[in-house]
């Protein structure tokens, strides 16, 4: 794999684990409202953040012009 794409999934895993580490007792009470949620609303917003993710590359990617 490219290093770049683990560089990024490394950054991910980093900001991902900042939550529980920090703020375990606020973490699990946002995990546990999400639960809570419909399916289509998680399905909204996980659509998001895929496309966000994918015009923060797309935007990167043209920049760098790799």
């Amino acid at each position: 794999m490219n290093s770049t794409i683990w560089l990024a999934l490394g950054l991910v895993l980093v900001l991902e684990g900042l939550g529980p580490m920090l703020f375990p007792q606020a973490w699990r009470k946002m995990v546990l409202a999400m639960t809570q949620l419909p399916d289509a609303t998680l399905r909204r917003f996980g659509g998001g953040i895929v496309v966000a993710g994918c015009v923060i590359y797309y935007m990167l990617r043209s920049r760098t012009g790799v």
